[in-house]
């Protein structure tokens, strides 16, 4: 391999663009894009995931055994793809990351996908008809993000178009954040303790998956000014 080549594919030799006369890094080798392609089919799982316990949420508990199946197989399908990308890590001749950050990413997407599974098996095991409206309001905040994460690990080849999805996914975590704590509080002054601690479980779920989901986008932040 020629000297100051890193072993994921990038080059330091810089060319300028003929449309926008700046700077941009060659290539020597081909990459391949199916970890991307894998990364993005994980925060894929998520979106379906928070269709499902949405699904969960309305409808009564004694037909919520179907569904929790469902959020099931989404979770064993996400360590699926988790571990496909591992084998195609060690495989690979030239990745389109270093393998490092490739391993961070799909471990946090996969880490939310499971707080996703566990948020849904808790509506189940206590029961719950219905949760407070806050539930909803996260839900579409997870799934903003990984809607957004699903793009976004397509286009990890192309960095410069990524700096929009970093700070929107941590806008979207900052509002979660206090969501989260509305949430708490509402729940301190209405609910009685058994409730409380019911109800405080699914918050703390599916506040930590939108935790994680920020995670992935401090990763794709940390490889922008790695690679700039």
């Amino acid at each position: 391999m020629p000297a100051g080549v890193k072993s994921h594919g990038s080059n330091p030799r810089l060319d300028k663009s003929p449309e926008t006369g700046k700077h941009v890094k060659l290539r020597l080798f081909p990459q391949e894009p199916e970890g991307l392609n894998l990364l993005s089919q994980m925060a894929q799982q998520i979106v379906l995931a928070t269709a499902t316990l949405a699904e969960i949420l309305g409808v009564p508990a004694d037909e919520h055994g179907n569904l929790v199946e469902d959020m099931h197989n989404l979770e064993a399908k996400s360590a699926e793809l988790h571990f496909a990308l591992l084998t195609h890590m060690r495989t690979s001749f030239v990745n389109p990351l270093p393998r490092e950050d490739m391993y961070a990413l799909s471990r946090y997407l996969n880490e939310a996908m499971e707080k996703m599974d566990a948020a849904a098996e808790l509506v189940a095991l206590y029961k719950l008809d219905r949760l407070p409206k806050r539930a909803a309001d996260q839900l579409e905040i997870i799934s903003r993000q990984a809607e957004l994460t699903v793009d976004a690990m397509c286009r990890l080849n192309n960095l410069d178009d990524l700096e929009d999805y970093w700070i929107e996914i941590l806008r979207l975590a900052k509002r979660a954040e206090r969501t989260h704590r509305v949430w708490v509080a509402d729940m301190i002054a209405d609910m009685k303790w058994a409730q409380y601690s019911r109800n405080r479980d699914i918050a703390n779920q599916l506040v930590e998956v939108t935790k994680d989901m920020r995670r992935v986008a401090t990763q794709v932040g940390s490889i922008i000014v790695k690679e700039s």
